[in-house]
């Protein structure tokens, strides 16, 4: 991407999106040059889009629990459609499938990747509530050290976001560790709802193990399970606090969990991904 392509605020990405009807519900999106990462679309950006169009189909009134996805193949910058199948509608869950499709040079929809998304309203419980506290790391904010955009190695969707690396491995550093503390941020938030964040920000990070190389390796995810609390962000520009853990590495794959806190400090998410590491 040049560098002097101009960045398309989220917003505006949301804000182009068009219904069409051709047998399953579909939407459609066109997906800009500086939201990439390495030769596929940000995998973070394309979740939230398909939630997007779960939500435009089926209904915006149930809270997301919970979505798998699977990346089946690269998504490159154009026009992308999420047709989108209401699986089941009970009186408390909703279950939705989606799938994001391109068409290839030949004019032929490709399959590129697979989400089902669980949606479920709020209910009185005899349970208690536990809410996790969040742990304190090195460094706050303000003495985090920022990451910087280096052409050729960072991703160009990066710059829609404020990374500060806090505690753990750098990537390709040559570092032992094997967990990472970040403070994110999306940069343009205006428009976008703390659900719609939360997705994005829970993939926006790389995965811990790449402290461990030295020197740029691609790594790509194969496939991501999110799951999502309700909460309420406080300081809406504020930094939320992206907490990566590999669990287990070999051949290649990395299996690794991310929490993902708020900036008032409350669980928003839990992920865990597989990861393919091309070193």
């Amino acid at each position: 991407m040049s560098e002097t392509t101009a960045n398309t605020p989220l917003s505006q990405l949301l804000s182009m999106r068009q219904r069409i009807e051709v047998g399953a519900p579909r939407i459609r999106f066109h997906v800009t040059p500086d939201w990439q990462q390495g030769r596929t679309t940000f995998g973070g950006l394309l979740s939230l889009l398909v939630v997007q169009a779960m939500r435009d189909v089926c209904g915006a009134d149930w809270p997301l629990r919970a979505l798998q996805t699977n990346f089946v193949g690269p998504v490159s910058p154009g026009l992308v459609h999420v047709d989108v199948t209401l699986l089941r509608q009970g009186k408390n869950i909703r279950q939705v499938k989606a799938q994001i499709l391109q068409a290839n040079a030949e004019g032929v929809e490709q399959v590129a990747g697979i989400l089902l998304g669980s949606f479920g309203v709020g209910r009185e419980s005899v349970l208690p509530s536990l809410r996790p506290t969040q742990v304190a790391v090195a460094n706050d904010v303000e003495t985090s050290y920022p990451w910087p955009f280096i052409p050729g190695m960072t991703p160009p969707f990066t710059r829609h976001l404020e990374f500060r690396h806090a505690e753990g491995g750098v990537p390709f550093s040559g570092d032992d560790s094997w967990h990472s503390r970040t403070y994110v941020r999306l940069l343009d938030n205006a428009g976008i709802d703390t659900e719609l964040q939360a997705i994005i920000l829970a993939d926006a990070g790389p995965t811990p193990a790449l402290a461990q190389l030295r020197g740029y390796t691609p790594a790509s995810s194969v496939s991501w399970a999110l799951e999502l609390r309700p909460v309420s962000i406080g300081q809406r520009d504020g930094h939320w606090r992206m907490d990566k853990d590999a669990l287990a590495v070999g051949e290649g794959f990395v299996n690794e969990k991310t929490t993902l806190w708020t900036p008032c400090g409350q669980l928003a998410a839990l992920g865990y991904q597989v990861v393919a590491v091309y070193a």
